[in-house]
This record gives structure tokens, C-alpha cells and sequence, in this order.
């Protein structure tokens, strides 16, 4: 065992894991973040999808204890702390009917956020492109692509 300090959604929690521990387990077993799916447990899925210092990662195929020292957003840290207001991603989730099962819908909504903090207008193929490493069970990537060009849209202060 091994103490570790993780920094996660805007808050810091010192914890006891394992050295062979991954991120997701972690995030989900110790921290209670059940956004972050663990499906394939290979890096092959793209549902534990979570951001580290911004970037799309698969926390599935880190160590926690290489997580600390870094900036983890998941799923349950991307709504506005003090509205509750659902993030502009997620708000045309719902709207535009972007999830069926759900079971990427988290690990979608993160790759599709480093995707528009980085490109604001994003064309479907950038779209298409940034969600690559994400599989939809239900194969529902065309109103995905389209929840996420929205969302670009609601960021941009246009219309859905």
C-alpha cells in the first residue's frame, strides 16, 4: 500500500492504494466517481475516459499512484459546482438524445470537452476524429457527432 494524494473535480483527497492499482479503480471503488466505466479494462473501449491536465486519457491503463501530481476531471466534476447546471456537452446529450445505454456517454462527453477546448468550431470529421478512441455499444455515433457539434454551437453562444 501506498499513501497518495490525488487531486480530482477541483478537490484533494489523500489516499491509501495498492501500487498496482489503476486510476479507474480508484476513481470508481475509493472515491465513489462511478461515471468513470470500467468495460474492456484494456484500452480498447475509451468508457473510463477521463481528462488529466486536460488531455482525454483511458484511466483504466494508469496507475493511480502515476495520477498524483496531476489535474483529474471525471465525468461527475464537469456540471457547474455552485448552479448544478449541467456543462454545455452534457445539456446536448440530453437535449439531442446523445446516449442510449450510457455506458460511453461519460467517456464521450470527456474527449468531446478536450475537443472544443481546443477547437471551437469543430467541423463532424474533427468530431468524428477526437472520438475515435471511444466505442458506442449501441452504435449511436451519428447523433453523438451531432450532440457535439451542438454543444460547439450552445459554447459559441448560438443555437442548438
Amino acid at each position: 500500500m501506498r499513501t497518495i494524494t490525488l487531486d480530482v473535480n477541483g478537490s484533494r483527497f489523500e489516499l491509501q492504494v495498492q501500487e498496482t492499482a489503476a486510476l479507474a479503480e480508484v476513481l470508481r471503488e475509493d472515491l465513489g466517481l462511478t461515471g468513470t466505466k470500467i468495460m474492456c479494462n484494456d484500452g480498447e473501449c475509451g468508457a473510463c475516459t477521463v481528462l488529466i491536465d486536460g488531455r482525454p486519457m483511458l484511466s483504466c491503463m494508469i496507475l493511480a499512484t502515476d495520477a498524483e501530481g496531476t489535474d483529474i476531471l471525471t465525468i461527475e466534476g464537469l456540471a457547474d459546482p455552485v448552479t448544478g447546471n449541467l456543462h454545455p456537452i452534457q445539456q446536448a446529450f440530453v437535449e439531442k438524445s446523445g446516449m442510449q445505454c450510457g455506458v460511453c456517454t461519460p467517456g464521450m462527453i470527456l474527449s468531446a470537452k478536450a475537443l472544443l477546448d481546443e477547437n471551437h468550431d469543430p467541423t463532424e470529421q474533427d468530431v468524428r476524429e477526437a472520438l475515435a478512441g471511444n466505442l458506442c455499444r449501441c452504435g449511436n455515433y451519428r447523433r453523438i457527432a451531432e450532440c457535439v457539434l451542438a454543444a460547439a454551437g450552445m459554447m459559441n453562444g448560438g443555437a442548438t
